[in-house]
């Protein structure tokens, strides 16, 4: 299950890839239209500039914008800033790899060999859940939305 803190920023993001011309948006607003704690929002928000995603403006005008562009974030790499490994077991993950107390021999562990196929197919579908994925599936589900 995904944490409050990864929806947040998930939930953050597609608000402000649909914003145009990457204007800054203050992160009352943001709170508020997402319905998001603003003080949980502030520290989320800090944690995608840091890692490049975004990028803010102080001052009068000033707030959070996107630096990438809505094809270029996807829900793995969002996942893993906030929550770490996409894998239900420890020795199938891509980036925090760690071999299993009790496994005997990974090469021929057919446990090991489901939940590595279901962490590829997990990892893949999420790395093509794009913002500009998720924005366009919201537009087709509701044409008088957009």
């Amino acid at each position: 299950m995904l944490s409050k803190k990864t929806k947040y920023a998930i939930n953050a993001l597609v608000y402000l890839a649909k914003q145009k011309d990457k204007v800054p948006t203050l992160i009352s607003e943001i709170a508020e239209k997402q319905n998001i704690p603003q003080k949980f929002l502030e520290a989320i928000l800090l944690d995608l500039k840091k890692s490049g995603i975004l990028a803010s403006k102080r001052g009068k005008g000033g707030g959070y914008y996107m630096l990438k562009s809505a094809e270029e974030i996807n829900l793995a790499d969002v996942m893993r800033l906030f929550d770490g490994p996409i894998a239900f077991i420890p020795c199938v993950t891509h980036n925090y790899y760690e071999s299993c107390e009790e496994c005997n021999n990974e090469s021929i562990c057919g446990i090991r060999d489901v939940f590595f196929e279901v962490r590829n197919k997990s990892v893949e579908i999420l790395k093509r859940a794009t913002l500009k994925e998720i924005i366009t599936r919201e537009n087709l589900l509701n044409p008088d939305y957009s």
